[in-house]
């Protein structure tokens, strides 16, 4: 039994010797055409024709590269075949083939490890197709057009051809900057290197052609370089030129000034927010924006404005501490940053005291004279809005002559305020309307104004008021007094 299964396998043993020898041995080649691949007409056929012939025969071509073990060379070979030079040469005697195809009773065949052993040169046509960076040289025997394999492969690597594209060329700090390197050819590995204006290196980048885009960003304003390397499968790096530059715009700097500081008494009154000394260092102002918040913080109002000379006129009308904030932006879209130049805190007063001149019409002392009188002062806000107190002095002058005399007057008053009516009390003192009459006497007054505002322009006011003086300890139907005026507040 053991024997018989050591038999066994000296002769598979023997047989797989026997093929690799077979495979191994060298089969001379002395005569071509006798088994043609396909059928060729005429005497010497041309390229063109070779390629119509293979085209036809492309089902047996495809399995006579499967039979030769080359199945991955039979698509390059038929498409390349169509645009490749064909090399019209000889062959000298001794030539090798690792294999041929030909036909034996209309089947395909292969015949291995074949040299020429002609008497002379074999005519043949050289076609050379490229797979996976390898050169292969297709031999094809004019008269037969049987399809050989050269013995020589030549490595085809080309060298990396290195491309880079940096976007945007030009950007604001911390904007996103692409690198692109996806058009480099021929490249295994790929790196970028970044350089600022001084020439030192900020980073190195590795990619890869599955991944040949990176981004990055900067946060300092000034030119930087990028310069790109790509190496080849042989890691041979490319030569051509491969860098970029991008350029981080400097923001512009914002400058404010203002037309009080403090802005004592300028409710009612304009103040200007000036931002014309700003600058840019690589560009220009194209925008400036004013917003002003109260003491809260709250933004209240919002100035922008897209044109010199970059000012912002507000009045106020209400007292109060408020803040302005101020950003410029340049061409290129960047803003200033919020530095203390541009964000001011300022208090605006409302105007408490005023200087008063008015006057009017009255009836005195129960008289039929009428009066026509005028008086200044002053006007003074207690509480602002709410509170205030006068104080005023003046004369009358008769309309009529004796027994009426002019009559000196003066009051002071508080006066309480309900937006543009008012209501005010006080004393006063007023002289006799008849001075040679014991019954016209001078003395304290009660007096009480009542009246609206005309017109108030906060700096500047208009009051129409009404009036009446009740006398304190003499006759009152003697030393009354009632009268309707007009007073200017300035």
């Amino acid at each position: 039994m053991k024997m018989r299964k050591s038999a066994v396998i000296f002769i598979v043993m023997a047989l797989v010797a026997f093929t690799m020898m077979s495979y191994a041995q060298t089969t001379k080649l002395k005569r071509i055409g006798l088994y043609t691949f396909v059928e060729i007409k005429g005497q010497v056929p041309t390229a063109e024709v070779m390629k119509g012939l293979f085209e036809r025969y492309a089902a047996d071509v495809k399995i006579g590269f499967d039979m030769a073990g080359n199945s991955e060379l039979y698509e390059p070979f038929m498409e390349q075949m169509k645009t490749a030079e064909w090399t019209d040469t000889t062959l000298p005697i001794g030539e090798t083939f690792p294999w041929m195809l030909f036909k034996s009773r209309d089947q395909v065949k292969v015949a291995r490890n074949i040299e020429w052993a002609g008497k002379e040169p074999l005519p043949v046509f050289i076609v050379q197709v490229t797979k996976d960076w390898k050169i292969y040289d297709f031999i094809i025997p004019k008269n037969c057009g049987n399809i050989a394999l050269g013995a020589k492969v030549v490595d085809a690597i080309p060298p990396a051809v290195c491309s880079l594209v940096v976007t945007p060329e030009r950007a604001n700090v911390n904007d996103p900057i692409t690198v692109d390197m996806s058009g480099t050819q021929y490249a295994k590995t790929m790196t970028v290197e970044i350089y600022d204006a001084q020439g030192q290196k900020l980073a190195t980048q590795e990619l890869t052609p599955q991944s040949p885009k990176w981004q990055t960003k900067f946060d300092k304003p000034g030119e930087y370089s990028f310069k790109g390397a790509a190496v080849n499968m042989e890691g041979i790096a490319a030569t051509n030129p491969c860098t970029a530059k991008v350029a981080i715009n400097f923001p512009p700097i914002c400058k404010l000034w203002t037309s009080c500081m403090p802005c004592e008494d300028y409710v009612g009154r304009p103040i200007t927010f000036d931002a014309s000394g700003s600058s840019d260092p690589d560009g220009q102002i194209v925008k400036v924006v004013f917003e002003l918040l109260d003491s809260e913080g709250n933004v209240i109002d919002t100035c922008v404005t897209t044109r010199t000379p970059w000012t912002w006129e507000k009045v106020f009308t209400k007292a109060g501490t408020y803040t302005i904030n101020t950003t410029v932006f340049d061409n290129d879209g960047a803003q200033s940053s919020a530095s203390d130049p541009c964000r001011l805190t300022f208090e605006v007063t409302q105007k408490k005291l005023f200087w008063t001149v008015g006057g009017g019409l009255g009836i005195y002392g129960g008289s039929s004279a009428l009066y026509g009188f005028l008086r200044g002062g002053m006007f003074a806000w207690i509480t602002p809005d709410k509170w205030s107190f006068t104080l005023s002095g003046g004369g009358g002058i008769p309309f009529k002559g004796d027994p009426w005399n002019i009559v000196f007057m003066a009051e002071a008053l508080v006066n309480g305020h309900f937006q543009s009516f008012f209501l005010g009390t006080g004393l006063g003192v007023s002289s006799a309307t008849q001075p040679k009459d014991e019954n016209h006497a001078f003395g304290l007054d009660l007096v009480g104004q009542t009246g609206f505002l005309v017109f108030d322009k906060w700096t500047s006011k208009g009051q129409l008021f009404f009036e009446f003086r009740a006398p304190l300890g003499r006759s009152f139907n003697h030393n009354y007094k009632a009268g309707v005026g007009f007073r200017f507040l300035f």
